[in-house]
């Protein structure tokens, strides 16, 4: 488990029980996430699978008022840093005997529907779609299988504000509904447990109501 403060990773590996080994990584740091990589190779020998989970965004703002240093964050994290774990990742399970792997990306809604005001959110993840295409293109001639997990709205810490009401593409202000995020922890472990002869390309996990469908 890889995250960029070592103490909330030791705490959630604390939590999680035996076998579960906290990394520090900066995932936007290209020698950083090959040190992580190494340390998997050597310690573990082999790596069958990688979720990339690490992401953020800018608060909300027009698109030209959005500061180049803005976009530059995003992207670096949510594209970049699932770019260069990925690259990683390939090149080990490409070598490895028996090779091959998955890996999973953590996508959005918001590729494909965006929200006003997150213009780099919206092509962070919009690219991050091309990239999971790509790699499940890629990955064929080494068994590698790459799927996207798409959320929208959980309960977390980013996303609770919804709750309380969030920018609508009417310029109105609505509340949204959450739901718990273990259903995402559920249908990620769906989807690392399939055999690697399936694959899930593409899944949708969202709270039941919210604007997504007929959004705008």
């Amino acid at each position: 488990m890889a995250g960029r403060r070592l103490r909330p990773l030791e705490e959630t590996a604390q939590e999680a029980g035996a076998g579960c080994i906290p990394m520090p990584c900066d995932t936007t740091d290209e020698a950083s996430v090959d040190a992580l990589f190494g340390h998997i190779a050597a310690e573990f020998g082999r790596l069958d699978l990688l979720f990339n989970n690490a992401g953020t965004a800018s608060p909300p703002a027009a698109l030209d008022q959005t500061s180049p240093a803005a976009w530059r964050s995003v992207i670096d994290t949510n594209l970049t840093g699932t770019f260069l774990c990925t690259r990683a990742a390939f090149a080990l399970m490409r070598r490895q005997v028996p090779r091959g792997g998955r890996i999973i990306n953590n996508g959005s809604i918001s590729a494909s529907a965006p929200r006003p005001g997150m213009i780099a959110y919206t092509a962070s993840k919009h690219a991050v779609t091309g990239l999971t295409k790509a790699t499940s293109l890629e990955g064929r001639p080494y068994d590698i299988a790459c799927g996207q997990i798409d959320i929208g709205n959980t309960a977390t810490e980013m996303v609770s504000p919804m709750a309380k009401g969030t920018l609508q593409a009417d310029g109105s202000f609505k509340p949204e509904p959450t739901f718990d995020v273990r259903h995402v922890a559920d249908a990620v472990l769906y989807m690392a447990g399939l055999p690697p002869e399936a694959n899930v390309l593409f899944m949708t996990v969202m709270a039941t109501t919210m604007p997504y469908v007929g959004r705008g």
